[in-house]
């Protein structure tokens, strides 16, 4: 699939184009935590799923060899958790250095996510308007609970 960015000015991908109403649903679940706003957020991720929209996946650069290889962040507890990115801005806050990454489609990532052994789940934004998705999680927005 071909990937072209519609203007300059806003930089925005049509796959990630809408991906603003999840970043805003987390930023209030971060004000406000609580059942209700959690409900709100997995409502909006999996609107945007079935609006075809999309995440910045990372790739571990060190893993190179093996094939493509999806970039895991090790928690304190010691779980790995995939990164993703809702924009190309959130992809490039806080990170030290210049990363390879590739879009997926939310659905797809989240699928693939709750199948692997060994991944917690997904972090979306891990520098800024954070979401940890664990598998249940997921699966909540899959439908499959």
């Amino acid at each position: 699939m071909e990937n072209r960015v519609r203007n300059r000015n806003d930089n925005v991908d049509e796959g990630l184009a809408g991906n603003e109403r999840l970043e805003e649903a987390i930023a209030a679940l971060q004000m406000e935590p609580s059942e209700e706003m959690l409900a709100h957020v997995l409502t909006v991720v999996r609107q945007r799923m079935r609006e075809g929209g999309q995440f910045i996946v990372a790739v571990d650069p060190k893993a190179a060899d093996a094939g493509l290889s999806i970039q895991a962040v090790k928690t304190d507890d010691g779980r790995m958790w995939w990164s993703v990115f809702t924009s190309f801005d959130e992809e490039l806050k806080g990170s030290g250095s210049v990363m390879s990454t590739f879009m997926s489609g939310i659905g797809q990532i989240l699928k693939t996510a709750g199948e692997v052994e060994g991944i917690s789940g997904i972090i979306i934004n891990p520098w800024n308007r954070t979401l940890m998705l664990d598998k249940n999680l997921i699966n909540i927005i899959l439908g499959a609970k």
